[in-house]
């Protein structure tokens, strides 16, 4: 994990920013180069990128992503990866990346090689189509979907990260806030962001109301700090924001066995979980990558909401978040824990519960158009009351003189009552 600790920012705000990131990078295959297994000593023998393809069956087995192909393929989506910004001429993502704005206050470019790597593989997994046809190389959970790039941080090997690390706080929130702002205005229907803030923030919470409002799904990584006691040294892992918001879909990860992995924040955020460890990624360099952390969780559980809002665009925000929760494989003894959140995420599953939940049409407890006070035009008509006579007046009176009078003798008794000692 790379945690990234904003020494310039205000102490009362507990302000740890840490990308919810990669433990372990290796590079991984591409087309004539070596390969350097996890945990090896030496590099394997040249392979094709189609190996890559090989390496990730088992992230796209786990959450049943090739069923859920035969129901959605994400098309017609637009997923914004708010993070360090996403190169959009590598080999996988030609073609399905949108530029957005860089609101990091640092002016690194984007041919920089230190630019855009963590917003890379998480794009990749999300909306990577391969090449050669399609069957080498990355393909993300939506491959016909696109990404909408959206750069509020930089990655720490950015030449400027220095700059960065010490803007004021306020600053640093309001970006992910526009960040946040700009992915609605420009029609994303799912955010996914693999970072996480030490302290909430009004400004960012507004934005996301925004976006749910519009029927945005947001998803984040619910961060890489274990079990980890929180600054009081006892409880739950410290909670990261935006993970840690109301409406947010919070992930936690797992390795290839399904067990919870070692980094993962062990907390309540967490909702749901995925594959977190050793995700064949495609970097910014083109290149193939092993990332872990709650990142690559988060990216693919995105690209799972994308598949769903692609086939059921209407659906709101917390019924696809039920769709996802409800679904879940490996689910926790009593179905729920800190650590894994209802389960790992079945995108087959999830898709065919968000079919069953927008079929669900509530029932309409409104007025209808048709309905008017009084029965409306072809209801009986009713007889109007009629006018009270003189005696009823007179009756009226009495009873209201009678009613004063006694008003008036429980007022005096109270008066008395009161006087009297205790």
């Amino acid at each position: 994990m790379l945690s990234l600790r904003r020494t310039g920012a205000s102490a009362t705000l507990c302000a740890a920013l840490f990308w919810a990131a990669v433990v372990a990078v290796l590079p991984g295959p591409a087309a004539g180069a070596a390969v350097r297994q996890p945990g090896s000593r030496a590099f394997a023998r040249s392979v094709a990128s189609d190996t890559v393809r090989n390496n990730q069956h088992w992230v796209l087995d786990m959450m049943d992503v090739p069923a859920a192909w035969r129901m959605s393929r994400g098309d017609a989506v637009t997923v914004a990866v708010i993070d360090s910004g996403v190169n959009p001429d590598v080999s996988d993502l030609a073609g399905s990346v949108i530029t957005g704005p860089d609101d990091t206050g640092v002016d690194t470019k984007p041919s920089n090689p230190n630019w855009g790597a963590h917003g890379t593989w998480m794009a990749s997994l999300i909306a990577g189509h391969g090449h050669a046809g399609g069957g080498s190389g990355i393909i993300g959970v939506a491959p016909e979907s696109m990404i909408l790039a959206i750069r509020v941080i930089p990655d720490r090997s950015d030449p400027h990260y220095g700059e960065y690390e010490h803007e004021q706080e306020a600053r640093i929130q309001q970006s992910l806030a526009s960040g946040i702002d700009y992915a609605v205005q420009h029609g994303a229907k799912v955010i996914s962001m693999s970072i996480g803030y030490g302290a909430p923030s009004g400004t960012v919470r507004k934005a996301l109301q925004e976006a749910y409002s519009r029927g945005v799904v947001v998803v984040a990584s619910a961060g890489n700090s274990g079990a980890t006691p929180g600054v009081d040294g006892a409880g739950p892992a410290p909670e990261s924001f935006p993970a840690d918001y109301p409406g947010v879909i919070s992930v936690g990860a797992v390795d290839s066995s399904g067990a919870v992995a070692g980094f993962s924040s062990d907390n309540l955020s967490v909702q749901v979980a995925a594959p977190g460890v050793s995700v064949p990624a495609q970097g910014r360099d083109g290149q193939y990558w092993w990332v872990s952390g709650t990142s690559p969780a988060c990216a693919l559980v995105a690209g799972a909401a994308a598949l769903i809002k692609s086939r059921y665009p209407n659906l709101a925000p917390d019924l696809v978040a039920s769709a996802l929760t409800s679904t879940t494989i490996g689910r926790p003894a009593g179905g729920y824990d800190s650590e894994v959140g209802f389960g790992i995420v079945d995108a087959a599953a999830a898709l065919a519960k968000a079919g069953k939940l927008a079929d669900d049409r509530p029932t309409e407890t409104g007025i209808s158009v048709t309905v008017r006070f009084g029965g409306g035009p072809t209801a009986v008509t009713q007889e109007p009351v009629r006018p009270r006579g003189s005696s009823q007046l007179v009756l009226f009176a009495l009873l209201a003189l009678a009613s004063l009078a006694l008003a008036g003798a429980a007022g005096i008794r109270l008066a008395v009552l009161r006087r009297c000692p205790l």
